[in-house]
């Protein structure tokens, strides 16, 4: 294998199939424990809206937040958070947009969701939202920097 490709490119790829053996293998859309028992990976999220993801067939709504509801989302009588749902939604996709989402749950709501705290790249995607003005705090307390 060495004379063939060369001992840089054996070296290569020696080396990316050992780091390749030591990561999580999981497929796209799909739910996975990385981290530790309470921590699940999600490799492909898809926004629902400013608050709300899935991953494959789980519905996560991101802890201590409310954004604003997509057109005929806001339940008659009920007091919805004001602001461009299609600006929070636009967000939050781009700050999951090619990213490994970690969430680890807290609860589960009224409608079946996992309630959880959210992270792309270390950066809290609650406190991101919050953040730049796309959400605001409610429902239970979070800490952002």
């Amino acid at each position: 294998m060495f004379r063939r490709y060369g001992p840089v490119t054996a070296i290569g790829l020696l080396a990316g199939a050992t780091v390749g053996l030591g990561l999580p293998q999981v497929p796209i859309g799909q739910v996975s424990r990385i981290t530790s028992s309470d921590d699940v990976g999600c490799t492909d999220p898809r926004v629902v809206d400013g608050d709300t993801l899935r991953c494959g067939a789980t519905r996560i709504r991101l802890q201590g937040i409310d954004a604003p509801e997509l057109p005929g989302h806001c339940a008659r009588g009920r007091a919805c958070t004001s602001g461009d749902p299609f600006a929070s939604t636009d967000n939050l996709r781009a700050l999951v947009s090619g990213a490994v989402m970690v969430c680890r749950q807290t609860d589960t709501d009224r409608y079946g969701r996992t309630v959880a705290h959210c992270s792309v790249r270390g950066r809290d995607l609650s406190c991101a939202q919050i953040a730049g003005g796309f959400a605001v705090r409610r429902y239970a307390p979070i800490s952002c920097p």
